[in-house]
């Protein structure tokens, strides 16, 4: 799939979103919805609608936006160098959807693998876990239980 597949959902993002996502752009820290966020469910790509993380996975680092161990499983995300900034970093994207999501860092918890994710919540949606069927994400229950 290529953004062309998406077009019509890019064109309905609100400026943070479509600079997050389309631009690589970063929201401000603690701006964002789901950093002080804690309910059960699936957290999606706001333009492809593909799994990509689990509340189960998700913890706070005070780093000011959303934070995760791994991807749900299943979660086919992109990684590629980034030099941006004055050191390297590892970008994440969504495989489909092609959409920046941020960063994955090696100074997550080590007891659950030393990875974080620093996602931001501008490049999410979040599909409560009652909701999970209907949305047509039934498959990943298991991974949010």
């Amino acid at each position: 799939m290529t953004k062309k597949n998406f077009q019509d959902k890019i064109e309905k993002l609100d400026p943070i979103q479509y600079h997050v996502t389309q631009e690589a752009g970063t929201e401000r820290p603690f701006t964002g919805k789901y950093d002080q966020f804690d309910q059960k469910g699936i957290y999606v790509d706001i333009v492809s609608g593909e799994p990509l993380f689990s509340s189960k996975d998700k913890f706070d680092a005070g780093c000011g936006w959303p934070s995760f161990t791994q991807p749900v499983k299943g979660a086919e995300l992109q990684e590629l160098e980034d030099r941006k900034l004055f050191m390297p970093r590892t970008e994440v994207r969504s495989k489909q959807g092609d959409s920046h999501l941020g960063h994955v860092f090696n100074d997550g918890p080590k007891d659950r693998g030393g990875l974080r994710y620093c996602i931001n919540s501008a490049a999410l949606r979040f599909i409560p876990y009652e909701e999970m069927d209907q949305a047509g994400y039934s498959d990943y229950k298991k991974w949010v239980e």
